[in-house]
Order: structure tokens, then C-alpha cells, then sequence
């Protein structure tokens, strides 16, 4: 597991298919303070 700093600018990158799990507080939104058609909903907690 790697834990990322908050505010910390990162591209992951991997040679071959990976796998993951993003573990976020909830209403984190996945494209920042920008709201466009990428935006994903919110709604998916585990």
C-alpha cells in the first residue's frame, strides 16, 4: 500500500495491466473542484 501526501503532484505508471483500489474520504470528488462530463458520482462506498 502506498499513501499519497495531500497535495502531492503523481503519475503512477506500470509496464503491464494493474489493479487497484482508491481509498478516498467520502465526497471526494474524482476530477477536483472541476465539474465536467468525466466527473463520476459520489456513490459507491464499501
Amino acid at each position: 500500500m502506498i499513501v499519497v501526501p495531500k497535495g502531492k503532484k503523481h503519475r503512477p505508471f506500470a509496464k503491464k495491466e494493474a489493479k487497484i483500489m482508491l481509498i478516498e474520504p467520502r465526497g471526494v470528488v474524482n476530477t477536483g473542484n472541476i465539474e465536467s462530463e468525466i466527473t463520476a458520482p459520489s456513490d459507491q462506498w464499501i
